[in-house]
This record gives structure tokens, sequence and C-alpha cells, in this order.
């Protein structure tokens, strides 16, 4: 059985999804941009703002579904640009304790939804 998870902290799906999906004690998160909620306009000031808003959105979908970046067991980061690596690393880091830190891919792609310059989706189990 899954459950769909919607919150109005996150943007709202920009094409037939949604914002995460729970079955079982499992949550699979949409790949989150850096849409803010409560505007619906990107944050594209630089690239650690980008990436603060994406965290942020992973977040609220997060405790929408009553988890925390501690339940995270596997994230996918995808970036437009690999340069950017240094700096999205840095903003990410601060939401996981490096000892429990979950797994992770980062993929340069040659382009993201409305052009932005970093997407990331989340696996969490409680």
């Amino acid at each position: 059985m899954k459950t769909i998870i919607t919150t109005p902290n996150a943007p709202a799906p920009i094409g037939p999804y949604n914002q995460a999906v729970l079955t079982g004690n499992t949550l699979y998160t949409s790949g989150q941009i850096a849409i803010n909620p409560k505007t619906g306009k990107l944050v594209l000031d630089d690239i650690s703002a980008e990436t603060e808003q994406v965290m942020l959105n992973l977040k609220a979908v997060l405790e929408a579904a009553n988890m925390t970046f501690g339940d995270v067991v596997k994230s996918t980061i995808f970036i437009s640009n690999m340069n950017n690596f240094t700096e999205i690393n840095n903003v990410y880091g601060h939401y996981f304790n490096e000892a429990t830190a979950p797994s992770r891919e980062t993929v340069e792609v040659a382009c993201l939804p409305k052009n932005v310059n970093v997407e990331i989706s989340v696996i969490a189990v409680n």
C-alpha cells in the first residue's frame, strides 16, 4: 500500500507526480529544485542559496512524513556543472551527521527542470 505525501511547505509538483510516496516505512521523494514554496519563484541568487532552498524543500517533505534527514538512507544529486560540487556539498553536508550520512551519488547532467543548477531526491526509512 502506498500513501501520497504532500505539504504546502514544499513546491507543488510541476508535472504528473507527487512530492513523495510512502510505502511501508520507506519514503521516496521526488527530486526537489529551488522553488520557494511561498512565492513560487526560483531561488537562483548563487549555488549555495539554491542548494539551501532545495534542502529546505526536502526537509519539508520529510517532516510531512514524520521523518528527518536522520532517516535518509540514500540520496541522489543531479547538478548541471560539476564545478559547483564543492559549494553544493558544503550546504548538503550541514543537514547530515557525517558518521551516519546516507549513501549518495552525484551526477552531472546536461539540463534540469526550469534550467536550475541542482536537483536532489532522497529515500528515507523510519
